[in-house]
């Protein structure tokens, strides 16, 4: 018996051993807050706690299971991985479901957004690319990379899922970024992209996707329709004041003024019954789980682990700041769920995961000349 937990015990320590400790522990800090706020915005309800609980479980397990995977393993494994994300993604048209559009498919026991893989698949398919050329990358390199990135964007907009696809999309172009990518080169993707706008606006937006666009920019044309989000989050977070209201007396999401209270606006919840003292841990927290992913992203010598580990913590701090920018009134609603705060579980096991990848870079990086 003795032999067995000793054994036991070296398995869990070289397991472990793979973790960021400093990484973990402000990740499982964002997680019990995560777990906290949502007992409140759910009406103090038991059930969404234990459900969302449990996905971080199965994320905290990929994390683990992935941080002891090799770079160089998931670098040979990478172009199946971006093959069979992408083909579930093409199975969203046909087989998928949603309130407003198909974004998810029904596997029975579980909803799944493919979307929520292309995350993961897109960035480390263009490191994949990249880590074989000289940097920074040739025209011909970035036009691949640019297909890579465009196939997997165009199928979540037209879902439709426009916020979740630009994200996605930009989850690639930080990975081309961070590759040395000449500024003319983004200088020309900028000028496309205002040139663009009018024909998006006139024949590729939906109508919702336009009205929420006018909302921002008038949220008080329309309080009681279009503007409704917009105007009740921004009331939520300017009545928080310094310390809140206390846990649990949050009125807007209580007396259900507050949408999405659970998902997308959680976060005006957590300002409403926290304040401005409970907004700053969280955002101290998620600026040094960032800031640690590029410090590991910096501190490799191996080019896909470092354009891999950059891409996703850039995506990550694009995710707060849109869904911050969003319930505080000075970005447009675009679905987009607070990181390990929203309820939702392929986006938390999918951040996990990504978060994994960033760990496994940086616990083998010594044996890649890191």
């Amino acid at each position: 018996m003795n032999v067995l937990l000793r054994w036991f015990g070296a398995c869990v320590r070289r397991i472990a051993g793979r973790l960021d400790l400093p990484l973990t522990a402000a990740l499982l800090a964002l997680m019990a807050i995560g777990l906290v706020v949502l007992h409140s915005a759910g009406g103090d309800s038991s059930g969404l706690v234990v459900s969302q609980g449990a996905r971080f479980a199965v994320g905290l397990g990929a994390l683990l299971l992935i941080s002891n995977i090799p770079p160089a393993r998931l670098r040979l494994w990478t172009p199946w991985l971006y093959a069979g994300s992408l083909l579930v993604l093409l199975l969203v048209p046909v087989l998928g479901t949603g309130r407003s559009g198909r974004h998810w498919l029904d596997l029975g026991v579980f909803y799944l957004q493919p979307a929520e893989l292309m995350k993961l698949t897109v960035p480390m398919m263009v490191a994949w690319i990249l880590q074989r050329e000289v940097l920074p990358p040739r025209f011909g390199a970035v036009l691949v990379c640019a297909a890579a990135i465009g196939v997997p964007t165009a199928l979540i907009v037209i879902q439709p899922d426009l916020g979740t696809g630009l994200l996605i999309g930009l989850s690639g172009a930080f990975a081309v970024y961070l590759a040395g990518l000449s500024w003319w080169y983004m200088a020309a993707a900028a000028a496309a992209a205002a040139v663009a706008a009018p024909l998006a606006w006139f024949f590729g937006l939906k109508t919702y996707q336009k009205n929420r666009l006018l909302t921002f920019v008038d949220p008080d044309s329309d309080p009681l329709g279009t503007g409704w989000n917009i105007l009740q989050s921004k009331i939520a977070v300017g009545s928080g004041g310094l310390t809140g209201k206390g846990w649990g007396q949050g009125t807007q999401s209580h007396l259900n003024f507050l949408p999405e209270h659970t998902t997308d606006f959680v976060f005006a919840v957590l300002s409403e019954e926290f304040g401005w003292i409970g907004v700053c841990v969280v955002l101290g927290l998620f600026a040094f789980v960032i800031g640690r992913c590029l410090w590991i992203a910096a501190d490799t010598r191996e080019t896909y682990g470092r354009l891999v580990a950059g891409a996703l913590a850039l995506t990550a701090a694009v995710y707060v700041l849109v869904n911050g920018g969003m319930v505080a009134g000075l970005l447009p609603v675009v679905g987009v769920p607070m990181p390990l705060l929203s309820y939702g579980g392929t986006s938390a096991v999918s951040l996990l995961a990504g978060f994994g990848i960033v760990m496994s870079v940086g616990a083998h990086k010594r044996f890649i000349g890191g």
